[in-house]
């Protein structure tokens, strides 16, 4: 007889984190982070140059290859007021989706000055006349302004200003196709060395894109899942992505997974059958996946959807076991922090 579906609130997703374990600048070198080893029934300290070891010949590893956009960007209203911009997402006819802050909202059709010489007049909300963010049209190209004039989309818990390091290493070293306002963090511990470890090892690689929104950081305001709405977020799951995956099956390996943006997509790929498009997938415990074996991943903000994920891929009680035990050994939190090894729990679909 199976047990009865166990049913979560989102207050069970949240933990007590001190402050000081919140890492503020990454490791010295990328691969030099930690790496829990959560695949079993004991956790396990280890490096993350272990990785490579701890999967196997035949495996298939799949990272997110987006690219973080300088996509924040500050100016001032005619009236003189300071407000910022945070751009998620670029659209045709110099037109950018963006939030913003600013002490009082200016009117459809104001023109925005913003530091860079640049102009930005507002068009209206998105994606309906009812929506949070809102849409600007710049006065040039997006990319090329935000490249010009931007800064590193840092996440709020991070408390520096924007540095030549933030824009080397919050960026993973395959990025190619610009559109993130947030990194695929798990990915950022991967380099060279570990990337070459893997091929020699006879482990394949894989690419997505997944462009990560704002929304990655929002906690989760409602107390009751079902009701959270997710944000939106634009993939692509290439043809020789999906081939990659069918071999891998074919020869028995096991699809790695880098970080919950490539879950999502990944799986948004296979339960709704486009390779292509905007994803709002909310992956709760009790999710059956279909694509990922095995997990690469950072540790996650409380009551947040990642949060969330992990548990529905590793298992509620484990995910909280090991955050603790990650805390105890005092593992550093969040996108510069450590990174976590899981595989995934048949029983967590219960």
């Amino acid at each position: 007889m199976s047990a009865a579906p166990r049913h979560f609130s989102v207050s069970d997703f949240d933990f007590a984190l001190p402050p000081e374990l919140i890492a503020q600048h990454p490791a010295p070198e990328r691969s030099a982070s930690r790496l829990l080893d959560g695949t079993g029934a004991t956790p396990l300290d280890r490096g993350f140059r272990d990785l490579p070891g701890l999967l196997r010949a035949g495996d298939l590893v799949v990272f997110n290859n987006t690219q973080v956009i300088k996509a924040r960007l500050f100016g001032e209203k005619a009236t003189g007021g300071k407000l910022e911009l945070l751009v998620e997402r670029v659209l045709q006819d110099h037109e950018v989706v963006a939030h913003m802050k600013v002490s009082k909202k200016p009117r459809v059709g104001d023109v925005l000055h913003m530091v860079g010489g640049f102009q930005a007049t507002l068009t209206g909300r998105w994606p309906d006349e009812h929506g949070q963010l809102f849409r600007f049209r710049f006065s040039d190209e997006p990319h090329a302004l935000m490249a010009a004039h931007g800064h590193v989309p840092l996440p709020p818990y991070i408390t520096h200003a924007d540095d030549a390091e933030d824009e080397r290493r919050y960026q993973t070293v395959f990025a190619k196709h610009p559109g993130a306002v947030a990194a695929p963090t798990a990915a950022l511990h991967f380099d060279a060395a570990v990337l070459a470890d893997l091929k020699a090892r006879g482990i394949a690689t894989a690419e997505v894109t997944l462009h990560v929104g704002a929304g990655t950081f929002q906690p989760v305001k409602t107390e009751h899942i079902a009701e959270h709405t997710m944000h939106a977020e634009w993939y692509r799951v290439p043809a020789e992505t999906q081939q990659a995956i069918a071999d891998c099956r074919a020869r028995g390996g096991r699809v790695v997974g880098v970080g919950t943006t490539t879950v999502r997509t990944l799986e948004s790929w296979a339960a709704f059958g486009q390779a292509e498009g905007d994803t709002q997938i909310f992956i709760t415990p009790g999710f059956r996946f279909q694509v990922i074996d095995v997990l690469v991943t950072n540790f996650h903000l409380p009551k947040s959807t990642l949060m969330m994920l992990v548990s529905a891929f590793a298992g509620f009680d484990h995910i909280m076991a090991l955050y603790r035990h990650a805390i105890d050994q005092n593992y550093r939190f969040f996108s510069y922090g450590d990174a976590m090894l899981l595989t995934r729990n048949p029983d967590a679909a219960i």
